[in-house]
């Protein structure tokens, strides 16, 4: 992702002024408009923290860290910044979002209906479920009886909404929700065809982000409101 977020940026007219590995220090984002974080779950943290507390907004898109989401955004708030997290950068994905919770309040008032979230996505993916599966859970969740998500095989009650992974090689992602009941089944689904998708909208959000304070969505960056 952090390649082809540079490839992309740099089409646009951007210059990268640091590249953070393990091996470099955070000295030159001093130098940086915006900071957009790709990391790994263990250093999330500390990358979001230290741009913000050099006063530099994050478009973060790093997941399987948000139990520490609270902490940043009270950092963000503290230190009057700008901080933007998606699971999912693809605009279609969170157009998709959109679908799912539409699709949710539909079929809440249907009981037989039981849903399923199916993903998939290359082998070098280190969480699961992925990120956007857990959004899309959650906002079923939010808009049903279900109760709570459960990556399968584990043992599930009625209230749990099942997630099924798949980690194939070279799959960038692909999201399914499926509805079936006894006489039939309703699905939507989304497939992406590149990371680019990913890196684009990552770049857009960072773009849209320049200037603003506060913790964003982009929900916020698309203007698709309530």
């Amino acid at each position: 992702m952090g390649h082809e977020i540079e490839q992309i940026a740099q089409k646009r007219g951007h210059e990268i002024v640091l590249r953070k590995t393990s091996d470099t220090n955070f000295d030159l984002i001093k130098n940086a408009d915006v900071a957009i974080d790709f990391s790994t779950p263990q250093s999330a943290l500390s990358n979001i923290s230290a741009a913000l507390n050099n006063d530099i907004p994050v478009v973060s898109g790093t997941t399987g860290w948000l139990e520490d989401f609270s902490k940043i955004t009270d950092l963000c708030q503290q230190k009057k910044g700008a901080f933007l997290y998606a699971s999912n950068f693809s605009l279609g994905v969170n157009i998709f979002f959109e679908l799912n919770k539409k699709l949710a309040q539909l079929v809440h008032n249907t009981p037989n209906y039981q849903a399923e979230i199916e993903e998939t996505h290359h082998t070098q993916k280190l969480d699961a479920p992925s990120g956007t599966a857990i959004t899309l859970a959650n906002d079923i969740i939010a808009h049903s009886s279900y109760e709570n998500w459960v990556l399968m095989p584990k043992e599930k009650s009625a209230t749990d909404l099942p997630i099924v992974a798949h980690r194939e090689d070279q799959v960038p992602g692909t999201h399914k929700i499926s509805y079936t009941s006894a006489e039939d089944k309703i699905s939507i689904e989304h497939e992406a065809f590149s990371r680019q998708g990913f890196a684009l909208g990552a770049v857009i959000a960072a773009e849209w982000l320049m200037g603003k304070k506060g913790v964003f969505s982009m929900k916020d960056v698309l203007g698709l409101g309530n």
